[in-house]
């Protein structure tokens, strides 16, 4: 009975916000913050599978009659070494834009390369309906727009990475493929991370309308990404930073706005 008398009372003001002026727009607004806020709520983490000491002794028994260069090829030790040289890492995500009130959170797909050595973004490719190969194709090659080739490039085993178009693609560009373990996103740390950071940073504190608006927003972020945040895993300094770093003075500073006022950092007055 109470859950009646409560749904009733929504209704009550439901049906009084929509009497106002501009309550059609106020009801439909809240409905899409409300569903936008599920969705980042039920999004899941995938977690690698948990070994017992009879999988991790059955795995190592018959990694022993494997080609060493099967082994090699996922090793960290290999992936370091090409992360020096020239080895970038690529992945997808997919988020929801606020359209016209016939599109409302259509799906728009994101393909992410960074830089595995320095974290630098090097650029996002966006697609909205479905991925087919040469849609892959082209993400990428709008993504790495004029940023040269790299020697290497790292992705997981997405059923989209196997398309024949895309490593066709890769091998007209003279890239090699490096495959992370299947079903363990640890493997893939780098890119895995800065998807999340995009997430939490940029997609879970603001809207976009369209593809062109999220084209917008991401550079906007790419720029604070490489330029002013700084990594941990590269003793604090920005992958962009050119190595010059200046003592400033902490009674004559100023605040910078990064993003549309999303972000703020104290700079040098």
């Amino acid at each position: 009975m109470k859950d009646v008398i409560y749904l009733l009372f929504h209704l009550l003001s439901t049906l009084d916000r929509l009497a106002r002026p501009g309550g059609g727009r106020t009801v439909i607004a809240e409905n899409l913050l409300l569903k936008q806020q599920l969705i980042i709520h039920s999004r899941s983490r995938q977690r690698a599978p948990n070994l017992t000491t009879q999988d991790r002794t059955l795995l190592g028994f018959l990694s022993l009659f494997m080609h060493p260069k099967r082994i090699a090829r996922s090793s960290w030790l290999t992936t370091i070494g090409h992360a020096k040289d020239s080895l970038w890492s690529v992945d997808l995500f997919r988020c929801e834009s606020i359209g016209p009130a016939s599109r409302l959170l259509k799906s728009q797909w994101v393909m992410v390369v960074m830089d595995q050595y320095t974290r630098r973004i090097i650029g996002f490719g966006v697609h909205t309906g479905n991925v087919d190969g040469p849609a892959l194709c082209s993400m990428f090659n709008d993504a790495t727009s004029g940023q040269g080739w790299p020697q290497w490039i790292s992705s997981d085993n997405d059923p989209l990475f196997h398309y024949h178009r895309w490593k066709a693609n890769l091998r007209v560009l003279e890239i090699e493929e490096i495959k992370s373990l299947l079903h363990v996103p640890t493997s893939h740390p780098f890119v895995e991370r800065l998807i999340g950071s995009v997430r939490r940073e940029l997609l879970d504190q603001t809207l976009f309308w369209t593809a062109s608006d999220l084209e917008n927003k991401r550079q906007n972020y790419q720029r604070h990404y490489n330029g002013y945040r700084c990594h941990s895993g590269r003793d604090g300094a920005t992958p962009v930073n050119s190595g010059s770093e200046k003592v400033v003075a902490l009674n004559d500073y100023r605040w910078e706005k990064h993003c549309r006022g999303l972000f703020k950092l104290t700079v040098a007055a």
